[in-house]
């Protein structure tokens, strides 16, 4: 067989109907259920917010096993059954209080919606790897359902049209999942979606196996249903909202504590003393800085602590940023001052960083509320939502919003015993910023027990009378490049080795247990190579787009959509007038190369022209022609089935690799995909004859 892919016949052939819309409704389906369950294991098992990616890396393997697996005896019994299994572990975990073992990462863990007599386990890790191998069981059956539909676009000569049916499903389920966010539903919502659209697939396979997977579907929803605890879900959260005895509104998020709004402005006949400390609290820096304030912003609004603080102050207008809607709305209803009703405040619901990159508004007052986001960034990154505000490219954004004589008031809770080093490297920016040490001052308000002020407004204060020294500062400081403010150290902690090490055990055993040997001979290195690339490619990429466009949730599903109508459209291209691998790939090291080279910084601006140039040419360019090249050797394919599991393990293992981020930066991805796509350069014209190589996964854009 000729290495030149081949020009896929048409699908339009009454053959490839059924399969068409089976392979369209099936990868729909996956993409939508996985995020279903990102989203929903947040919400039971909190440590699973922080860490998202474990369910997509989940999700990569079982689909992978199930591609293994095409042709032999039907899994798809298994889905239903998995998932009750699933959910169960799920609902099980959420009333076990899990602590963290390690001091290298810091997590906000706080449990206050268990009793006193939960059981407590001393480890994470153990729910994220139990939860991993039940998210990974549950997509075996749905992996092996797409590649058994793959290979029969292979059988006729459409191999790229099937892969193009497979990319559509994804997009369909990114944007019905978009809809269903958008529109505040519950989970029970999502799951009776999820289990109604995947009834579609047991038609073919009798009515005995529909009715088990309709029973499963109505036990795993009742299930959902009642242990539901939350009042509403945000695009980020699931949060409730109560009033306590002491006259304050506590806001849970995925169960933990997240916000308390109280009667922060003006004294009350009424206040207790944790009303009354707190409340000094979030005056003491408008004491230090004693004068007027005209125009003031507020970064992490949340329910308006903050703005109310400002207001009681005096400030002539409050620009309120907070990136969750719902927090906003639960500040208008049900907070004591009503901040947000005051005609002095504008409440904008964006992102903090995109806020500071693209206004031409100077402030007299800058303040940075307790973003202590408790989610990542997207399922395909380590990075926190509220990472990108504490770096020392967005500390000197804010720098430059302020007016001549303006300042910066940043509130934080830090353990000083275990996590100094955040305190330090707050420190060090600031310090850096003004060329002058903040005023900190450190006592625990029960909400934060440092403040850090700084900036010309604050410089009337002496040197003498500032609490830290340059002796403490920090070595180490976050960037957009490297922007982990929670870890202690640049690399992978003990903590991280162990979670790869357990995944990479879990996916050996996993492979050995599918296929052993006859997988082993029909192994595609070339496939494996293409998913850890572009997993790699894509981390990188939709982390520099949320940071050049916002970190919104809208934003994030517009950049995903967008990567992958782009993989779609290149495919098609592919499938109607097919590339050269030979020119394609030599275009790809190029564009790789220039999106290494070329710095995403100048690019941050309010000119939305200037943020599209640098999104076609630092993410669409490259993502484009390496969605060409794959189609160029994914044509070549013989075992469609067998390739695109090798494929998908890749992306397991480039969602692993992906984590190197924090020892080498993010932008340094780029280098590790370019090494991986140079490795497949030697192994072009061997896998004509070998397994195949597979489209990326059913329903991702993730594994060109």
């Amino acid at each position: 067989m000729s290495d030149e892919p081949q020009r896929p016949a048409s699908p339009g052939a009454s053959p490839l109907r059924r399969p068409a819309v089976e392979l369209l409704l099936a990868s729909a389906v996956v993409l939508f259920f996985e995020l279903v369950l990102i989203r929903w294991l947040a919400s039971k098992v909190r440590v699973m917010a922080f860490f998202p990616n474990v369910v997509l890396i989940a999700a990569f393997l079982g689909l992978g096993l199930g591609s293994l697996r095409a042709g032999k005896r039907s899994l798809l019994w298994l889905w239903p059954a998995s998932l009750i299994v699933l959910v169960a572990g799920a609902i099980g975990g959420s009333r076990i209080v899990f602590t963290q073992e390690s001091s290298s990462e810091h997590l906000w863990l706080l449990y206050y919606d268990l009793g006193q007599d939960a059981p407590v386990i001393d480890s994470v890790v153990l729910p994220i790897v139990i939860l991993f191998v039940l998210v990974a069981a549950s997509f075996i059956p749905l992996g092996q359902l797409v590649a058994e539909r793959l290979q029969r676009f292979r059988e006729r000569d459409a191999t790229l049209w099937g892969y193009a049916f497979d990319l559509g499903g994804s997009l369909i389920g990114i944007v019905a999942f978009t809809l269903v966010s958008w529109s505040g539903a519950f989970p029970v919502v999502w799951f009776v979606i999820a289990l109604a659209a995947g009834a579609g697939l047991f038609l073919a396979s009798g009515r005995k196996l529909l009715a088990a997977h309709l029973a499963a579907g109505v036990v795993a929803v009742v299930a959902v249903g009642l242990s539901e605890s939350a009042e509403l879900y945000s695009p980020y959260y699931a949060l409730t909202a109560s009033t306590s005895e002491r006259g304050t509104v506590q806001v849970g998020a995925n169960g933990s504590l997240h916000q308390v709004a109280f009667a922060a402005g003006k004294e009350g006949p009424d206040d207790n003393d944790w009303i009354r400390h707190t409340r000094e609290g979030y005056h003491s820096p408008y004491v230090i800085l004693d004068r007027p304030i005209g125009k003031a912003l507020v970064l992490g609004a949340g329910t308006g602590n903050d703005v109310a603080t400002l207001l009681a102050r005096g400030a002539e207008r409050v620009d309120a940023i907070e990136i969750d809607p719902e927090l906003i709305a639960i500040g208008r209803r049900l907070h004591p001052d009503q901040p947000y009703g005051s005609d002095r405040v504008r409440a904008i619901n964006t992102d903090a960083r995109s806020w500071l990159n693209d206004t031409e508004e100077r402030y007299d007052l800058i303040v940075f509320g307790t973003l202590d986001s408790m989610t990542r960034l997207s399922a395909v990154s380590s990075v926190r939502l509220d990472n990108f505000v504490y770096t020392r490219e967005c500390v000197e954004a804010a720098a430059r919003c302020l007016t001549d004589d303006g300042g910066i008031v940043m509130y934080f809770m830090v353990d000083y015993d275990g996590h100094g080093y955040i305190a330090r490297r707050l420190l060090t920016m600031l310090g850096e910023t003004f060329d002058q040490l903040p005023l900190v001052q450190q006592k625990g308000y029960f909400l934060f027990n440092t403040v850090f002020m700084a900036g010309p407004a604050f410089a009337h204060i002496s040197p003498a009378e500032r609490t830290l020294d340059r002796a403490e500062a920090a070595a180490i400081t976050p960037s957009d490049d490297w922007p982990y403010l929670y870890l202690e150290e640049r690399g992978l902690s003990g903590f991280y080795l162990s979670l790869i090490a357990a995944f990479a055990a879990i996916a050996i055993v996993a492979v050995g247990v599918t296929g052993g040997r006859e997988l082993a001979s029909r192994a595609d290195p070339e496939m494996f190579l293409y998913g850890v690339a572009f997993l790699l490619l894509e981390t990188k990429s939709v982390t520099e787009m949320n940071l050049l466009w916002g970190a919104t949730w809208l934003a994030s599903a517009a950049v995903f959509g967008s990567v992958l109508l782009m993989i779609l459209l290149a495919t098609i291209l592919a499938a109607i007038r097919p590339i050269p691998f030979w020119l394609a790939m030599p275009a790809l090291l190029v564009s790789l190369v220039i999106a290494y080279v070329v710095p995403i910084q100048p690019f941050v601006s309010d000119q939305w022209i200037v943020k599209l140039g640098a999104s076609l040419l630092l993410v669409g360019l490259p993502i484009g022609i390496s969605a060409t090249c794959f189609a160029a050797r994914f044509a070549t394919r013989k075992h469609i089935e067998a390739a695109f599991g090798w494929n998908l393990l890749g992306a397991v293992f480039g969602g692993l690799t992906e984590l190197l981020s924090m020892l080498v930066g993010l932008k340094a991805l780029t280098l590790l995909a370019l090494a991986a796509y140079l490795a497949t350069w030697p192994l072009v014209g061997r896998g004509a004859q070998g397994s195949g190589g597979p489209p990326p996964a059913p329903g991702h854009d993730s594994l060109v």
